[in-house]
């Protein structure tokens, strides 16, 4: 999608669509949520305001987050058509509503078989740049469809967006639009990883896809096999993939820019399970097929190191996605059988379903041992953290209170919802067994937290998040600004992370 800077009068724009938020402007009083509407257009193009007019004054427009109103053959208007789109309350919308705009406004015009719109930025109080950023990479999350083996498939989509914006510093305008483009086409190279069947994505084909983006952006990267695992003694990772025909890959992407300091080092590492069964401890049938995104973080870490390299921030960054299948067969591991990590530390497998935690432990050691000084590492890793938080927040741990508030300063900035939840030393004690250092799950009760705890064995002091991302990995549904399948969280946090550190707020 093409996406240009227009700094006319929002009226005097030819487009086949103009795209104006409408935001509620009344304020409650003493907790009262029941007081009338004040929408209000964010532009203060008089000629904009007076085509919908009327729509006001009729009470049909009022600006409740997501509504939308198109008008036809506006008066005064040199767009074709005129779309109200609501955010909601004024004194509460941010970049993140704004993304949503941008995406809902995709989907609804490209429906519509458009091909290019305008959208008027309005005022945020985080800026002009983070504006113009937000619309663009909302819109290019919004214009992805998943659908791509239908052979009946009606290509819609919008191919040009413009960002109608005031005179006077077109300059970085263009260079947050530039920026908004790279992470929406992060998350949408993630999407697409994810979205891939089994057969379509196998361990190899990921490292190969990995290999491609790393070679297209200037990232050094390193594929191995299972040679590379035994050399390193990664005994947890091999034990998942050993039960498959298809063989593991360990991808390690590199981004090393000079100048860089030489410390920090930030570690990524992702899990990235391409099919999971279960192993033994197999799972039921249904909805056994949702497992091709079981590679959803390790997805993310990839989505995440491409924005990375193109956005060049000063600080460097080590990827490190543990690929492989979970399979049930005569080679596979079994419960109670016992594996040595990468560390050193034995591992009682009371549940071969439990594996994503086992690859990780790997992940995370190794990531260590090539330099990294902070860690974070994202999986779709328990079913546990879907009933403590459902399908809205991302479960996050950290053994870090300074390294969680820095993440959780990008959060803000990035509109992803994660909540943070304990890795209090008692719970360590439901990993105990007897014939091992642990067991590689804790029992029913607090399953995310105990995932949590495992990993955490792994990381030593090294400041550490894990993002547990079950529950918000896969839009379950559609919804007015994204189609239905793989979201691409984390992406956009990571990188908005990265950017932090590389710029010196760590």
């Amino acid at each position: 999608m093409k996406t240009t800077l227009n700094t006319a009068i929002p009226s005097q724009i030819e487009t086949e669509c103009l795209v104006v938020p409408v935001l509620d402007t009344a304020e409650s009083k003493n907790g009262d949520k029941s007081a009338k509407p004040e929408p209000r257009l964010q532009t203060g193009d008089k000629t904009v305001i007076a085509a919908a007019a009327d729509l006001i004054a009729s009470g049909e427009v009022t600006g409740k987050m997501l509504e939308t109103t198109l008008l036809h053959k506006p008066a005064g208007l040199k767009a074709k058509r005129l779309l109200l789109i609501g955010g909601g309350k004024a004194k509460a919308f941010t970049s993140a509503e704004l993304r949503k705009l941008a995406g809902a406004a995709v989907r609804n015009l490209k429906v519509k078989d458009l091909k290019s719109f305008a959208f008027v930025a309005p005022n945020l109080r985080s800026g002009a740049e983070d504006a113009a950023k937000s619309i663009v990479e909302g819109a290019f999350v919004g214009n992805f469809e998943p659908d791509y083996y239908k052979s009946d498939r009606k290509e819609q989509k919008i191919v040009e967006l413009v960002i109608v914006a005031p005179k006077g510093n077109e300059k970085s305008l263009k260079a947050a639009m530039e920026q908004g483009r790279i992470i929406g086409e992060a998350q949408n190279f993630t999407r697409d990883l994810a979205n891939e069947p089994s057969n379509k994505m196998t361990p190899t084909i990921l490292g190969e896809r990995a290999k491609k983006m790393s070679d297209e952006v200037g990232l050094h990267c390193e594929v191995y096999g299972p040679d590379k695992l035994h050399e390193l003694k990664m005994g947890a990772f091999w034990s998942v993939s050993q039960g498959s025909d298809e063989e593991p890959r360990l991808i390690v992407m590199r981004y090393e820019p000079k100048g860089a300091p030489e410390k920090p080092v930030l570690g990524l590492v992702g899990k990235g399970i391409t099919f999971d069964t279960g192993g033994i401890s197999i799972k039921p049938a249904e909805g056994m097929e949702k497992m091709k995104y079981d590679m959803a973080g390790g997805a993310a870490m990839i989505g995440a190191m491409r924005a990375i390299a193109q956005l060049k921030p000063n600080v460097r960054v080590i990827g490190i996605v543990c690929a492989s299948e979970n399979m049930p067969s005569g080679k596979a591991q079994k419960p109670g059988d016992i594996q040595i990590a990468m560390s050193g530390k034995s591992i009682e497998v009371i549940n071969t379903d439990a594996e994503g935690r086992l690859v990780l432990a790997d992940g995370l050691h190794y990531a260590k041992q090539l330099g990294a000084t902070h860690l974070i590492d994202a999986a779709t890793l328990t079913g546990a953290v879907v009933v403590a938080l459902g399908m809205v927040n991302a479960g996050i741990f950290a053994n870090n209170d300074e390294f969680y508030e820095s993440f959780n300063r990008s959060l803000k900035k990035s509109g992803e919802k994660m909540w943070r939840m304990p890795v209090d030393d008692e719970y360590r004690e439901l990993l105990k067994s007897n014939i091992a250092d642990m067991m590689n799950i804790g029992g029913r009760w607090g399953g995310a937290v105990t995932a949590a705890m495992f990993l955490k064995e792994f990381v030593g002091d090294t400041p550490w998040i894990h993002l547990d991302i079950a529950g918000v990995a896969w839009m379950e549904d559609a919804k007015p600004w994204i189609a239905k399948g793989p979201s691409g969280t984390p992406v956009r946090s990571l990188v908005e992370f990265v950017q932090d550190m590389g710029s010196g707020d760590k």
